[in-house]
């Protein structure tokens, strides 16, 4: 079966799942376009995340998909949590912060029985997980309703892992990608290669559809990808300026200025590896820090200085995830960009 038909859309164009910068009403404008829509679940409790799928099936019929986080809870370590914010201390007495005031908290939660239990009366045609896949019996609930379920994978490893466990396609994600790094096999960031690397080294390894993500800006991109045996693709970046897009001005100022040219992979926002905007935080703490604490229990730690900053109208403590490529973002309808993408252009 074509993964189009599998997933049934009109175009091989998938929104990725983008937490804090998106909710429903991007997801909605991409199914609607004849693209797949999706819905970041990482960062909303199950309620909110029911309103939100109620809303995108007020304003569309067609598919889309629901992402989940599947990591492992976190260890805390008080003496690593007591040395990060020993490295962020600086910037505590510059802003004005007590860090007694600050409480600790994951920040992410990963896909649970309880969410489950929220998704499951939707019954979407997509789930889609990153950082490997839920415990067998979520993963069984999920398949049982009829769902699709796809998830990424960074390494030739983790697809052949995920394609054992019974996905319906595997997202290869180069490390050009914005975001979270979808690795779950490994820690080693050396393991990491780009999109036009991985992908046909996927669809080699793999029988099921091999989705590409990291780098694709245009249709050119998009041509590209198939034509080295992806089925379809998964662009994010490009989407973040766009109407529906929940993208915070601070955000978008920065996907819009030079900045945007100087990515890294950083792990000072979160405790995990996720490609962003270089500004001051990563540029004098990071890009890795081997402080931060495990994922996602960093988070706690720099939400005060993000907040106090953004007050302030700067981005230096902000988490501005962007992908290498930023030169599809275009403040436009999300509908125009899907049209856009799936030009032969």
């Amino acid at each position: 079966m074509q993964l189009r038909e599998m997933l049934g859309v009109e175009w091989p164009i998938l929104q990725a799942p983008m937490a804090g910068v998106q909710l429903g009403a991007l997801a909605a404008a991409v199914s609607q376009a004849g693209g797949l829509g999706a819905l970041p679940c990482a960062l909303i409790t199950p309620a909110v995340m029911a309103k939100e799928l109620e809303l995108i099936r007020s304003r569309t019929a067609k598919p889309f998909n629901v992402n989940f986080f599947c990591h492992e809870p976190p260890r805390v370590d008080a003496a690593r949590e007591a040395a990060w914010r020993a490295a962020l201390d600086p910037y505590y007495r510059e802003l004005g912060i007590d860090p007694g005031s600050i409480a600790a908290g994951p920040g992410r939660a990963p896909f649970s029985a309880e969410a489950a239990d929220a998704l499951q009366p939707f019954r979407p045609a997509v789930v889609s997980f990153h950082f490997g896949l839920p415990a067998p019996e979520l993963l069984a609930r999920v398949k049982g309703w009829g769902s699709k379920v796809i998830a990424s994978a960074t390494t030739v490893d983790e697809a052949r892992w995920l394609e054992a466990r019974g996905v319906d396609a595997v997202i290869a994600q180069g490390a050009e990608a914005g975001g979270h790094r979808g690795m779950f096999l490994s820690t080693d960031l050396t393991t990491q290669v780009g999109t036009f690397a991985l992908v046909p080294q996927v669809v080699r390894a793999v029988k099921v559809p091999v989705i590409a993500a990291g780098g694709i800006a245009d249709a050119k991109g998009v041509a590209a990808a198939l034509a080295l045996g992806a089925s379809a693709v998964q662009v994010g970046t490009a989407f973040l300026l766009c109407e529906e897009a929940t993208t915070p001005s601070i955000h978008r100022a920065a996907l819009k200025s030079d900045a945007a040219r100087h990515t890294a992979l950083t792990n000072v926002f979160t405790g995990r590896p996720a490609r962003g905007i270089v500004n001051r935080i990563v540029r004098e703490v990071g890009p890795i820090s081997a402080h931060a604490p495990e994922f996602p229990l960093a988070t706690a730690a720099i939400a005060p200085l993000r907040a106090k900053a953004e007050a302030r109208g700067s981005g230096d403590f902000s988490p501005l995830w962007s992908g290498e490529n930023s030169s599809g973002c275009r403040e436009i309808p999300a509908a125009n960009l899907v049209r856009s993408l799936a030009s032969s252009g």
